[in-house]
């Protein structure tokens, strides 16, 4: 027969590991070579088991002291003896979320739901109430959420005595599972109401008024404490939280706290120079473009963007210039501009010099190439 491995090395801790680093490393080993994880596994069954073995040892501190002093003789015949109730209770803890079982007995806290609040960017820059329409399961007056019909009540459940858990034998220890009959309530409904047919809550759509605080952004969430799903058998209702959707805005668009806005001018304004009136979201304000202003030069007005909703100093508001070039020429603006384009040839680069320097950086290359 083959030895028995360390439970130390079976978990993969030290001799001097503390309770809950114990248990950490128990659930990753046991989650791990479940066999409801590894169906028809031989081997990751007998991990689990010894994975079992050893935690069940070691995180009792009498036989912990006597597995450290004697070794595995100074354990046999113990492991497994435990009392199944307190073995279990660890387990289900565990491998709770592989059963889908949950403490019954409880009221239990009803779904929460979530909403979708378009709006523009003006009403998430000032804030705005809005109500809305959202369907939902609300407490059933007619039983009280309790399910059962009026004058009567739900009786405790006879499979699992009213905790909601049944244990399944499974070698040396038992698993806790929910208790199939009662769905791990706990209770079970003889005479159910009428009205809900033993849900303890029904369909119903409701208005609710949602105060949007200034300043939020697409993603932000704003919560409704007790607006969500109503608990089953009268228990608490979930929570509702409205997530806020900000349209696109046909003149700015929104980076955090600035705003940037894209201004069209011709080259004649650019050339020249020109006070030009600019949005804002509260209003109109003139904007100086200086002569011989390029394409892309930013404009900031500082404190013109958002306030965070979240609290900060308000952002900026900027400006981007984009030359646009003209169309539909008439005759007499082709042959101005032809004779404007014989007078800049002759001015060479005096007058465009970013253009010159390209056009030599060009040349450079180009030689270098031929080497």
């Amino acid at each position: 027969m083959a030895s028995k491995r360390d439970y130390y090395d079976v978990l993969g801790v030290s001799r001097d590991v503390d309770t809950a680093e114990l248990k950490k490393a128990y659930r990753r080993t046991a989650m791990k070579h479940h066999p409801d994880r590894n169906p028809g596994d031989k081997e990751s069954e007998a991990k689990f088991k010894e994975a079992s073995e050893a935690f069940e040892v070691l995180s009792d501190q009498q036989k912990r002291s006597r597995y450290d002093q004697f070794g595995h003789a100074g354990v046999e015949g113990q492991a497994g003896a435990a009392g199944a109730a307190d073995f279990a209770d660890i387990f289900g803890d565990i491998f709770g979320d592989i059963f889908g079982g949950r403490r019954g007995g409880g009221r239990h806290q009803g779904a929460d739901l979530q909403y979708h609040l378009e709006l523009g960017l003006e009403e998430a820059v000032q804030g705005v109430s809005r109500n809305i329409r959202v369907p939902t399961r609300v407490r059933c007056t007619a039983c009280d959420g309790s399910g059962a019909r009026r004058g009567t009540e739900p009786v405790t459940c006879t499979a699992c005595g009213g905790v909601g858990q049944v244990r399944m034998q499974q070698g040396f220890f038992s698993v806790q599972q929910t208790c199939p009959r009662c769905r791990g309530e706990g209770k079970q409904i003889k005479d159910p109401c009428s009205t809900c047919r033993g849900a303890g809550a029904v369909e119903e759509s409701r208005t609710l008024s949602v105060k949007v605080p200034a300043g939020v952004d697409s993603g932000d969430r704003i919560r409704l404490s007790g607006e969500g799903q109503a608990g089953p058998r009268g228990g608490p209702s979930g929570d509702l939280y409205v997530r806020i959707e900000v349209r696109p805005h046909p003149v700015f668009e929104r980076d955090g706290a600035d705003l940037h806005c894209d201004i069209p001018i011709s080259f004649v304004d650019a050339a020249l120079g020109n006070h030009l009136e600019v949005p804002t979201l509260s209003g109109r304000v003139k904007l100086k473009i200086p002569a011989e202003t390029q394409t892309g030069k930013l404009f900031r007005l500082r404190g013109k963007g958002i306030t965070p909703v979240r609290g900060g100093p308000p952002g900026d508001l900027l400006y981007r210039l984009v030359v646009e070039t003209p169309v539909k020429l008439t005759s007499r603006q082709r042959e101005l501009l032809e004779e404007f384009r014989e007078i800049q040839e002759e001015q060479g680069s005096r007058q465009s010099p970013k253009r010159q320097s390209w056009f030599d950086g060009v040349k450079r290359f180009v030689e270098s190439l031929r080497g």
